[in-house]
């Protein structure tokens, strides 16, 4: 999980063209995930497309989350290589893979 890049919240101010409160809104309204990295709120890079959070993210959160995964957890599991996916899930998202993805999210609760 730690040898892919990671953004902080100036970082994302900086990559999303938006202030510090909206990055921490998208954070608070489950468009992004975030996670404390050295004491840092950290979000990681390929939960960003463009300029824009990923959009097949949210969605996909909130089944982690309902599966009962914690955001540390779901950062995991999202950045790891799934066997079933035979990709990272956030990659697999980011190739359009999303129902196949929340399929597995899912089976794992």
């Amino acid at each position: 999980m730690t040898d892919r890049p990671w953004l902080t919240v100036p970082d994302l101010v900086e990559v999303l063209g938006i202030g510090q409160s909206r990055v921490r809104r998208l954070i608070e309204d489950r468009h992004l995930l975030a996670v404390r990295r050295e004491g840092v709120l950290q979000v990681p890079a390929a939960f960003i497309e463009g300029t824009e959070p990923l959009h097949e993210l949210r969605g996909t959160i909130f089944v982690l989350s309902d599966a009962g995964f914690s955001d540390e957890e779901a950062v995991s599991w999202l950045l790891e290589r799934d066997d079933s996916l035979d990709a990272a899930p956030v990659e697999a998202l980011r190739s359009g893979r999303k129902t196949e993805v929340r399929r597995v999210a899912q089976a794992l609760a």
